[in-house]
């Protein structure tokens, strides 16, 4: 990377639990920081909402107290901020009002699993079912992307029947909201969103990397309330009066996943895992979309800038990783911290036969159940809270293998041990237990790594928005390859016949959880 420290680029990384600004120097340093956990709603079994506004003001606020610790620390970020990106949760969909800025219901998570109904009305109505929609967008019908909670609002909000009737509605992710806040809102805020959480929606062509006329018209989802669509790294517009950062541009904007994926400098024919609180596995496949016949979405991996070729990935979604650790500590108690689940679980050379499946509402890939419901089992009395901790931490590295199986059968990936064995890499902020990473290698039969810096999401972003101002060029940014001298490499230690025997149970776990869900509350 450059050396002159005097160029700086802030990253908002905008998660399904908290807030965070970043500030990087030139050597893609961190230098400032902080990060503010928002609230969650659960008004119902299998809801999730946000409130949008307390989002914006946690943006606010991480962006404030960042440049403060970073000027604190001797670095003179005024002046030397030239570019702000931003990362944020994806399919999260909120619709406000153009008028007055103010949000016409919460933000409905992506994880939210209310619009059940809608999707088998769906299936039933159009043909090829489930798998209607994805040769044009790349995604099956399911509860996971936005169309489905716009169809939802459309159907049951009042407020937003009528601000549709009235062109005065407004549709966006987060990166969409925050964007339009930030750019202006009320006074000329642009109504934007780029090709990477356009592409979560159901409703882009993933090859024109436009809205799909045909897919509106079906579902009714009129065009006036859909964001402009830009590339992944350009100059999108400048940040209004009244924030910390004003007259900063925004220049880079990409889902939480995909920014990632460029923070691990992935490559076509690499792929990485980020464990928050789901776990995502995209692969990029380079220039091509590829079409999965074993469950996997088709998807955006990046596209560098307006004129730049777009590279495509497969993806794995699972909905519960990190958020099935909280549920230990905050509606079990068997846990005080997230942290100590580490501690916990080491207490025990294994599961004790204990599976865990966390489909607390539904399955995603390679499985698509929004029928199953969470399992506990094999438990006995020799069962303790430190088995349980175990098979926790367990049942996210078995979703993780789940999904790589899948890859190397849509993608002819090489097989653990093999000669084209690939390496996969991990971020997020469950990588930091050192249990987990081992378990993971252990259960794929290959090397996990990973980076010095877990945080590649935010670092992704600001990757992004420093190579539209020049910050950083993209050859920079891949030279590395996304490894580093300080890289933690795990790698595996359980046998072939004892990996294959646990595979096995959990599968059978797996199908105890399909059909449980009672899909009338």
């Amino acid at each position: 990377m450059a050396t002159d420290n005097e160029a700086f680029v802030g990253s908002i990384d905008q998660g399904t639990t908290s807030t965070r600004f970043i500030i990087y120097d030139r050597n893609a340093r961190a230098i400032g920081s902080h990060q503010v956990e928002f609230s969650q709603f659960y008004p119902q079994a299998g809801w999730v909402e946000h409130d949008a506004m307390e989002i914006l003001e946690s943006v606010r606020v991480c962006a404030a107290k960042a440049i403060d610790k970073a000027t604190a620390d001797g670095h003179n970020v005024d002046g030397a901020l030239k570019a702000i990106g931003l990362t944020n949760q994806r399919e999260t969909t909120v619709i406000w009002s153009k008028s007055t800025g103010v949000p016409l219901y919460r933000a409905i998570v992506w994880m939210d699993a209310r619009t059940s109904a809608i999707c088998r009305k769906l299936e039933k109505e159009l043909p090829g079912g489930k798998n209607h929609f994805v040769e044009t967008c790349g995604l099956p019908i399911s509860t996971y992307f936005s169309a489905m909670k716009i169809l939802w609002l459309m159907e049951n909000v009042d407020s937003v029947k009528e601000a549709i009737k009235k062109e005065d509605a407004l549709f966006g992710t987060v990166d969409t909201w925050l964007i339009w806040n930030l750019t202006g809102g009320t006074n000329g805020g642009l109504h934007v969103t780029d090709v990477s959480n356009a592409s979560r929606t159901m409703l882009m062509n993933i090859k024109t990397l436009d809205w799909d006329k045909p897919t509106l018209q079906t579902l009714g989802i009129p065009a006036s309330i859909l964001p402009k669509i830009v590339s992944n790294s350009e100059i999108i517009g400048n940040i209004a009066k009244g924030w910390p950062i004003t007259g900063i541009p925004i220049a880079g904007c990409l889902g939480d996943q995909h920014a990632a994926m460029l923070g691990q400098a992935c490559r076509k024919g690499e792929a990485k895992s980020t464990y928050g609180t789901g776990a995502f596995i995209l692969l990029n496949t380079g220039e091509e979309p590829v079409q999965s016949k074993h469950g996997l979405l088709t998807t955006l991996a990046f596209k560098l800038g307006p004129k730049a070729p777009t590279n495509y990935a497969l993806e794995g979604s699972i909905a519960i990783a990190g958020a099935a650790v909280q549920w230990l500590r905050d509606s079990l108690g068997i846990i005080g911290t997230a942290s100590e689940i580490e501690t916990l679980a080491s207490q025990v050379p294994s599961s004790g036969g204990v599976y865990f499946v966390p489909a607390f509402n539904g399955l995603f890939a390679p499985w698509w159940r929004d029928d199953a419901r969470g399992v506990c089992i094999g438990i006995t009395r020799f069962t303790t809270k430190a088995h349980i901790a175990r098979a926790v931490l367990d049942s996210m590295c078995f979703q993780v293998k789940d999904v790589l199986d899948s890859m190397r059968k849509d993608a002819g990936l090489g097989k653990p041990g093999s000669e084209k064995e690939f390496l996969l890499r991990v971020d997020g902020g469950a990588t930091v237990n050192n249990l987990l990473m081992q378990i993971q290698a252990d259960l794929l039969g290959s090397p996990v790594v990973r980076p010095a810096d877990i945080e590649t999401t935010a670092l992704g972003a600001a990757y992004a928005a420093g190579l539209a101002v020049g910050v950083w060029k993209e050859d920079e940014i891949f030279a590395s390859g996304g490894k580093a001298k300080t890289d933690v490499t795990f790698r595996p230690h359980l046998d072939e016949q004892t990996r294959k025997k646990k595979v096995d149970s959990w599968c059978k776990a797996v199908e105890r959880t399909f059909d449980l869900a009672d899909l009338s509350i």
